[in-house]
């Protein structure tokens, strides 16, 4: 019977016990602001923007941004490693690099607009972003030099391990 009278009165506590609004940090946005700050990019390539690339421009960008954290190549110094590792996902210690792992190169896009570099993300134009893109992808053997990167020519790019994942819609448990 005490069990049963402090369950009732517990629940009753509940309901007359408002919980705080909290602390009162921020403030709402407008939905035009909300979505101002979608830029995700998805493998179809649905919102990129103009803009476009060759890998001859990426390889300036890159070293003026890129070079001190990726190292020369996009291989070593203090960040991942973006060049090679093609077959060597199945060992101990995977290598997941762009040409690698990376299924879509619209995900190049979106990571690089929105990260890098470190210490200024969203701080690059479409055209640089384009560049750098387009650069990666040559020096891991997925695109000629001259190829032109855009919104267009992105999507299409056919990436190595495109079919090594498994959609979460088709998993089995």
């Amino acid at each position: 019977m005490a069990v049963g009278l402090f369950l009732a009165r517990s629940l009753n506590q509940g309901t007359e016990t408002a919980l705080p609004r909290g602390p009162g940090l921020g403030h709402g946005v407008s939905l035009e602001t909300a979505a101002a700050w979608d830029i995700s990019i998805p493998p179809d390539g649905h919102n990129l923007p103009n803009g476009n690339g060759t890998a001859a421009d990426g390889e300036k960008f890159y070293r003026a941004k890129c070079i001190n954290c990726h190292g020369k190549k996009g291989r070593g110094l203090t960040a991942e490693e973006l060049v090679g590792g093609v077959g060597g996902l199945t060992g101990d210690y995977p290598e997941k690099t762009v040409g690698s792992y990376w299924p879509y190169a619209t995900t190049l896009f979106d990571y690089i607009r929105r990260a890098m570099p470190q210490e200024a993300p969203l701080s690059l134009s479409p055209d640089e972003v384009y560049s750098l893109c387009a650069y990666l992808l040559h020096l891991n053997g997925v695109i000629a030099e001259a190829d032109e990167i855009n919104a267009e020519t992105l999507p299409a790019v056919q990436m190595p391990n495109r079919d090594g994942f498994v959609p979460i819609n088709e998993m089995t448990h």
